[in-house]
């Protein structure tokens, strides 16, 4: 089954050049389009995408605010990667702490575009580079701190997830810790478990704010 997506965005062309390069792959099937965040979710409701592309500033409803009305409403939510113009933006800083799984660029070159959807689609990586790992890291505080260390890691778990800070997929943490993959499933639980974590982003977040992780 080809990966389906939605594509949100307030600017027509952007759409169209989303829908060309993600179309033109076997496995990847764009399914609707909308040009504000108020249009989301009864289109997740109707269409049913994997992957929702979601612009974080538009004119009624913005990324982030779409990204929480997604996750509070809709039953088995898709995942969303959030697009956006500057890498540096706290708009997608915020839409991640919010719940996006992922983080593209608009001036991403097609062979990035495809792979993002594709590594959000999986769950088992992030997109979550450099400049977004120094957002999160100034947004430390001691609440982060405390929360982190209640959560009573083993050193396997945080082995795991400083590894999943770097983006690593559960494959390649399984090779770098030589162990199997359903291992380090067992693990990445645990961890989201225990951060109360919704998911992977959301533990990458706790990771950096609670200066676990140092951005690189």
């Amino acid at each position: 089954m080809p990966v389906t997506v939605l594509l949100v965005d307030d600017e027509p062309l952007v759409r169209a050049g989303l829908r060309a390069v993600l179309e033109a792959q076997p496995d990847i099937e764009v399914v609707g389009e909308a040009a504000d965040g108020a249009a989301v979710i009864p289109l997740v409701r109707q269409l049913r995408p994997d992957v929702v592309a979601m612009d974080v500033r538009m004119p009624l409803l913005d990324g982030i605010a779409a990204t929480r009305a997604v996750l509070r409403t809709v039953q088995d939510p898709p995942k969303i990667l959030v697009v956006t113009t500057f890498e540096n933006d706290e708009y997608v800083y915020e839409a991640l702490r919010a719940g996006a799984d992922g983080f593209l660029l608009k001036r991403a070159r097609p062979a990035e575009i495809v792979n993002a959807v594709r590594l959000v689609a999986e769950g088992d990586s992030l997109l979550f580079p450099a400049a977004v790992r120094a957002l999160a890291a100034e947004y430390g505080n001691a609440s982060a701190r405390t929360a982190l260390a209640e959560a009573a890691l083993t050193d396997r778990e945080a082995a795991v997830l400083r590894l999943m800070a770097r983006g690593l997929s559960n494959a390649e943490i399984a090779a770098h810790l030589i162990v199997g993959t359903e291992t380090v499933k067992t693990h990445v639980s645990a961890v989201l478990a225990k951060l109360g974590a919704r998911d992977r982003t959301q533990a990458v977040i706790a990771a950096y704010e609670s200066g676990f992780v140092a951005p690189s």
